[in-house]
């Protein structure tokens, strides 16, 4: 029959129940999983029909379900307990930061991301960045941060993944229903949609603005499907890293320059802003633009302020990860921007120049330059970030660079499976969940009978093996296979084998098919008859990265072989929904990335709350939760120049470690079927990773490290019209205008110690004389660095000691003195380096200026 027209009806919801709504469109539902369980229990199967979308839910949910459930005094009180439990929630005063940072509530942070992965029912993003950005946003939510974050509304999203009958990926990407969906248009006091605006090369364009409520927090998201763009403007921020370069950087200047329109659109008065990767580092040059244009400061002043407001986090180590621009297209779009900052296009091109690079504009270089702190995310990720990026200070030594790090995290309900959490709700503290960070809460771990929390695994995993057959079903429907193999699903998969996960991007440096190296030896491995394995894989490739799409031909094409089939399956569509299986439900977690790519890799945290094992290369955030006792790590911290030989050793030590470690553990059971040593391994990694890898330690990291300092220094730099950000401005400008005249004058005391043996213990007297010009020795440091001497003739790890002022010995030249010990014998070198000292700077490289001893 021939569709004539549509009429839509929506359930009226019951006053009694008429909080749901207010529910449903505040994510706070998707961590709570008593709020879920209201709606799943009035219709479960239309729940997970509608995939399950709670807006979605009460438009079709059936009038009378809902009527029934109103005459039902079980759910009526645990709907009572819920929206109690919602409402002490969002009214809350008493939260972590206004506990210890009460001075601090009238300021704000503003959280700048191309991506968030709040839930899959906004699928507005595309794997860990944004999933991490979701998670920040919750836990500043939890903790009471004043935090307002900004992004872009893709209206289709990111692309479906369709895997076809011959194993390639096929992208398909279809038009969100905002009427579906958990986010509002923005209103202004009128009544009116906020809409902002953006110049781009010879035309204005138009972005309406959403709203997302997560929890206490706002996301506002712009969206350029505005009737007064034209079609391909309207397509604009249709798609989540779609299209050319084109579309990118008009995209970035959305972000960054429109996030800060829209900002002003609604009267939010940041002091603190946070650009989550470099996607959103031209929000620096809008700031610096308005208070050159609105506060008549220089750009200099300008920029001073900026940059103590300003932090940035970068996520990769990768080439790809970090986005640059042809230096012709920088000036078809901000020809007519510099000239409003007051500076000149060769000083707008240098902010975004990387040294050695003459040709693009980077946007990490551009983060970089216009932030005052700036990190990466795991320890091991912040050295190798140093050593990427060490060019934008030239003659720094690299590992005094100001790169911090801040270890990434996970939000903790978010990823903890109610089965789980019930047994944490039985044997933990009752506030466990007040006291994520707290590590005492964790070692109660040890108090869940090995009984419970193996039986509670089980189910798990059956459960995700069950999703997964469904998902294969879909995939195999889909692709016109026969009746047989898509009945032959049900029997893909044993629930009492030891059962691997991989999902995650398909990035070729990830290696997702590094296991299969060795086909016959893997294949040995998955069919032993007495100790079989299996494994899992999901993950989408970029729709541009075609050495990719052929690991994901590849792993499909193995599958299919005899020997591995129904031992090794890949999943279509990887998604929040098939993650959230997959780290609760398999029993090890397998990451092997070539290390040091991995900036920090927060699947492997996901894994742990749920009492599931890692087996992972030292890389990213392993190199800090691995302790020997909690998983298995692949490899060493070996750097390898060679790829093959890495590919090889890392490889070997998979099979290595599974034939002879992991599996037999796994198969070792006590007399009621219990893997006791399994289980040992299963609680470690609980208690290892709960509280430091959660995004609760790590929102509290950034604010204590990074967001109250720069309130503090922003407060002061603003002042009395902005006169310490005015001196602070000249200051640096006079010490860089002075700064070739200063030198290190060798003397005959240098030259004496270099003939002289000195014993272990006794005091070293140092002097050096510094030419300083026209500069003050207020405003310099003069340190000796010394250390034990390579084969390279290089300082080792050398100490640094401020030395001491002695005397002017002529108009601009001084005397400085120290005295160092050394304790053990052998061979030490030793050099001097004059810096510019102030006290307001932001770090002492905060004036990237050096000048090292030359002989």
């Amino acid at each position: 029959m021939y569709l004539f027209g549509k009429i839509t009806v929506t359930a009226v919801i019951p006053e009694e129940l008429s909080k749901l709504k207010d529910i449903a469109y505040n994510l706070w539902w998707s961590w709570n999983s008593d709020a879920i369980d209201l709606y799943r229990e009035i219709d479960l199967a239309l729940w997970e029909k509608l995939g399950k979308n709670p807006v979605r839910f009460l438009k079709e949910v059936s009038q009378k379900k809902l009527e029934a459930k109103v005459n039902d005094p079980d759910f009526m009180s645990r709907y009572r307990k819920v929206v109690e439990k919602y409402e002490a929630y969002m009214n809350e005063t008493d939260t972590w930061f206004s506990r210890n940072f009460p001075d601090k509530k009238d300021h704000m942070v503003a959280y700048f991301s191309a991506e968030y992965g709040l839930n899959e029912v906004l699928p507005v993003y595309s794997g860990g960045l944004g999933v991490l950005s979701g998670d920040h946003c919750k836990s500043a939510s939890d903790l009471g941060i004043p935090f307002t974050a900004i992004g872009l509304f893709y209206k289709q999203g990111y692309f479906h993944q369709h895997i076809n009958a011959d194993g390639w990926q096929e992208t398909i990407f279809t038009d969100l229903n905002t009427s579906n969906l958990p986010i509002r248009p923005v209103l202004d006091q009128n009544g009116n949609k906020v809409t902002i605006e953006v110049e781009l090369p010879g035309r204005i364009v138009f972005a309406k603005v959403w709203y997302v409520q997560i929890g206490r927090v706002k996301l506002y998201l712009m969206d350029t499907d505005h009737e007064h763009n034209n079609e391909s403007d309207r397509a604009l921020t249709a798609r989540l890293y779609g299209g050319d370069q084109e579309t990118r950087i008009q995209q970035e200047i959305f972000l960054g320059i429109g996030g800060s329109r829209v900002l002003d659109a609604l009267g939010i008065k940041p002091t603190v802003y946070h650009m989550n990767e470099g996607h959103s580092a031209f929000l620096g040059l809008e700031l610096i633009r308005k208070l050159v244009q609105e506060k008549n400061l220089p750009f200099n002043e300008a920029r001073e302020v900026v940059t103590s407001s300003v932090v940035f986090t970068t996520h990769t180590p990768v080439p790809a990860g970090n986005d640059v621009f042809p230096l012709e297209m920088i000036d078809k779009y901000f020809s007519h921007y510099w000239p409003s900052l007051g500076i000149s296009r060769h000083e707008f091109l240098d902010l975004g120049l990387k040294i050695g690079d003459h040709q693009n504009f980077n946007m990490t270089v551009l983060a970089l330059n216009l932030s005052g702190q700036r990190n990466g995310v795991s320890e091991l990720h912040g050295a190798v970030s140093r050593n990427i990026f060490k060019n934008v200070w030239p003659g720094i030594p690299e590992d005094e660079i100001p790169i911090g790090h801040i270890t990434n995290g996970i939000h903790t309900l978010t990823w903890l499976s109610p089965t789980i959490k019930y047994l944490y709700d039985k044997y933990l503290d009752s506030d466990w969940y007040e006291r994520l960070y707290d590590q005492s809460v964790w070692d109660k771990v040890d108090d869940i009978p090995a009984e419970e929390l193996w039986k509670s695994h089980c189910v798990l995993k059956t459960k995700m093996i069950g999703y997964v057959r469904e998902k294969l079903k879909e995939q195999r429907i889909a692709n016109n296979e026969s009746i047989e193999k898509i009945k032959e699903v049900d029997t893909l998969l044993d629930s009492n084998a030891l059962t691997i996960g991989f999902a995650r991007r398909f990035a070729t440096y990830k290696r997702a098919n590094l296991i299969f190296r060795d086909l016959a030896r893997i294949q040995k491995i998955l069919n032993d008859p007495e100790r079989p394995v299996q494994i899992i894989f999901a993950g989408k490739a970029h729709p541009a990265d075609a050495p990719a799409h052929e690991i994901i031909k590849h792993i499909n094409d193995i599958a299919k072989q005899e020997g591995f089939y129904g031992k090794v399956v890949l999943v279509e569509n990887y998604n929040m929904t098939l993650a959230r299986n997959l780290v609760q439900g398999v029993d090890v977690w397998l990451n092997n990335p070539r290390r040091p790519l991995e900036a920090s890799g927060t699947s492997g945290q996901k894994v742990c709350i749920n009492g599931i094992i890692n087996f992972s290369v030292l890389d990213g955030w392993w190199c800090e939760g691995y302790n020997g006792k909690n998983g298995w790590a692949i490899g060493d911290e070996t750097f390898y120049d060679n790829e093959y030989h890495q590919d090889n050793a890392d490889s070997e030590s998979i099979y290595e470690i599974l034939e002879k470690q992991i599996i037999p553990a796994f198969y070792e059971r006590n007399e009621k079927g219990i893997p006791e040593k399994w289980v040992e391994i299963m609680k470690e990694s609980i208690k290892s990773a709960a509280s430091l890898f959660s995004t609760h330690r790590m929102v509290q990291d950034y604010t204590n490290m990074y967001y109250v300092p720069l309130m503090e220094r922003v407060d002061r730099l603003t002042s009395n019209n902005f006169k310490l950000a005015t001196d602070l401005s000249n200051w640096k400008k006079h010490i860089s205008r002075e700064w070739p005249q200063v030198d290190i004058i060798p003397d005959k005391q240098i030259t004496q110690l270099n003939n002289k043996n000195f014993i272990s213990g006794e005091a070293i007297p140092i002097y050096a004389s510094v030419k300083l010009g026209n500069i003050e020795p207020s405003s310099v440091k003069v340190q000796i660095c010394y250390g034990n001497v390579t084969n390279g003739n290089k300082i080792e790890n050398p100490h640094i000691v401020d030395m001491q002022l002695e005397e002017k010995i002529s108009d601009n030249t001084y005397s400085y003195s120290t005295n160092i010990t050394l304790f053990e014998g052998g061979e030490y070198g030793y050099t001097f380096r004059v810096i510019p000292n102030h006290p307001d700077l932001i770090n002492q490289f905060d004036l990237p200026l050096i000048r090292w001893a030359i002989q």
